[in-house]
């Protein structure tokens, strides 16, 4: 039996949808239309109704899914443990979000094509909660972001956290020593995306605090947010690590603010059902290169 084509029956059970599933497989539709029919005759059974709109399992379809789940873990196991690294080939979908891109991530990257030179990866930096939706939908198969994911047939696994800090360029007219947050409010203050943890976590220290913020602006990119700061056009939060670089360089300046932000707590999920070795391996070695493992 061809484990390929138990491979692509799972992936049309869980995306109910041939071209999406030829489309995660980087494959034709008509080669996932081919592979089924030709598993459903060696097994004497049809596996999906099909009409125009939609792809459903059978009853039969139903009945084989654990078991070919199952089949497709165990090879999966039996071949990341007996392989050469250099026979490992495939693509591995990770998604992450932009603070462990100017973090660990290019740490993990590093250690990744090391450890699987035949591995392709494909990255996606985005917010935590569309990652969220690009893995639910099975868009990706390591997903890096602001968790943990709580679902079925997930594993996620603790990256530690990210401490934070506000900053602004040397430049800027904000006094040495401690600061309140009534000292940041006449600036305009440059946040994470809108709806995230961290953005509202700045709404939340000015609200207790009783100050009321000029301006809070929303972006989904570090970088941005640093060369905005650094020009002076106003006081940004960032991950203490991702700024390290400006700040030895002399083009920010770390400010003492209380009360301190708290740090973005960092998971890595990925799905059980079959567990991806690959995936699982990589999330791994994200603890380590994230200092959650010594």
């Amino acid at each position: 039996m061809n484990l390929r084509f138990l491979e692509t029956f799972l992936w049309v059970a869980r995306l109910n949808s041939f071209s999406a599933t030829a489309e995660r497989l980087h494959t034709t539709q008509a080669a996932v239309s081919n592979r089924i029919a030709a598993l459903e005759r060696e097994l004497g059974i049809r596996l999906f109704d099909r009409d125009l709109r939609s792809v459903r399992l059978t009853p039969e379809g139903r009945a084989a899914l654990s078991r070919a789940e199952e089949i497709v873990r165990l090879a999966q196991e039996f071949q990341g443990a007996v392989s050469s690294r250099e026979a490992l080939r495939g693509r591995l979908a990770v998604g992450a979000i932009d603070s462990v891109v100017h973090t660990w991530l290019p740490r993990l990257i590093r250690r990744v094509h090391q450890t699987y030179p035949c591995i392709e990866l494909d990255l996606t930096v985005d917010t935590s909660l569309t990652l969220s939706g690009h893995f639910h939908r099975n868009e990706i198969d390591l997903a890096i972001l602001m968790g943990p994911i709580i679902a079925p047939q997930v594993e996620t696994v603790p990256l530690g956290s990210l401490s934070c800090s506000w900053y602004a360029g040397p430049g800027m007219d904000l006094p040495e020593g401690m600061l309140g947050l009534e000292s940041l409010a006449a600036w305009p203050i440059f946040a994470f995306s809108r709806g995230s943890k961290p953005h509202q976590d700045v709404l939340r220290h000015f609200a207790c605090s009783g100050v009321k913020a000029k301006a809070v602006s929303n972006f989904n990119s570090i970088a941005t947010m640093m060369i905005l700061a650094q020009d002076g056009l106003g006081v940004t939060l960032l991950p203490d690590a991702a700024a390290a670089g400006a700040v030895a360089d002399g083009r920010l300046r770390r400010l003492d603010v209380s009360p301190p932000c708290p740090p973005i707590e960092v998971h890595a999920a990925y799905s059980n059902q079959p567990r991806n070795v690959i995936a699982a391996a990589v999330a791994v070695m994200a603890q380590e290169e994230s200092g959650t493992v010594a």
